[in-house]
This record gives C-alpha cells, sequence and structure tokens, in this order.
C-alpha cells in the first residue's frame, strides 16, 4: 500500500510574493523587469512588467519560465545544453513551444515536488537568475 502527501500548489499568494521579492531585489540593484509566475499546469499566476523595462522583457520573462517549468530545471543550467554538439541542441526549433534558453528562468518545488516556475526578464541575463533566485529563497 503506498501513500502519497498532498503538497500545497503554489497560490496567488504565493505568486505576488514571488513577484514582489524579485521587485525588490531587481529595484536594489537599479534593473527595470518583468516577473512571469507560473503554476505546475503552466498557467499564469502573476505578472509584473516595471513600466520603464523593455517591451520583450515581458515576453521573455514568460517564455523562460515556461522553459524551466517544462525541463524541471533553471534555464540558467540549460544555457549549454542548447548549443552546437549538447543533448538539447534542437529542442529549441524542434517544437512549436515558447521555450528560451537564457538565464532567468527557475523553477518553484515545495516538499520536492515542482509546482510551479519563475522568470525574470529585463536585467542581464546573470542579474535575471539572481533575482528569480532571491525570489524563490525567500517563498521558502
Amino acid at each position: 500500500m503506498s501513500t502519497t502527501t498532498a503538497v500545497a500548489p503554489l497560490t496567488i499568494q504565493d505568486a505576488e510574493a514571488l513577484v514582489e521579492a524579485a521587485r525588490a531585489a531587481a529595484e536594489e540593484a537599479a534593473a527595470t523587469v518583468a516577473v512571469t509566475v507560473l503554476d505546475a499546469g503552466g498557467h499564469l499566476l502573476a505578472f509584473r512588467r516595471d513600466d520603464r523595462a523593455v517591451l520583450i522583457a515581458g515576453e521573455t520573462s514568460t517564455r523562460k519560465a515556461y522553459t524551466a517549468l517544462q525541463l524541471g530545471a533553471p534555464t540558467a543550467d540549460l544555457v549549454d545544453a542548447v548549443q552546437p554538439g549538447g543533448p538539447f541542441h534542437t529542442l529549441p526549433t524542434a517544437l512549436d513551444r515558447p521555450l528560451l534558453f537564457i538565464a532567468g528562468g527557475v523553477p518553484v518545488h515545495r516538499d520536492g515536488r515542482l509546482i510551479g516556475a519563475i522568470g525574470i526578464g529585463g536585467g542581464s541575463p546573470e542579474q535575471d537568475h539572481g533575482f528569480a533566485m532571491q525570489a524563490v529563497q525567500r517563498l521558502v
């Protein structure tokens, strides 16, 4: 007999806390960003784009979150995998999905289970990854 323990899903309150933590981290670094939070099913829970962020930041933040969710890994860890010779080299063009292999997407886990993802766009890839990591660490 197996038993499963229910894991609380990512709530709208969690999503708003992630957005606020990422926004605060970006503001501290004087960066203007967009933040996307998706639930485990890939549905949008929260989105915020700073008034001064470049318009494409909204799209990149969403694609980074989606990529981190679908592959269950930070996008920063996947960049090399899509380079020529990498195991996922053809993945960006093989699927009709909004994947983006640039640092800034991070999966969100609770009790070891994937419950969603956050994506940041607008800063440098390293900044975006750092802001996402800070937000996820504050949620735990």
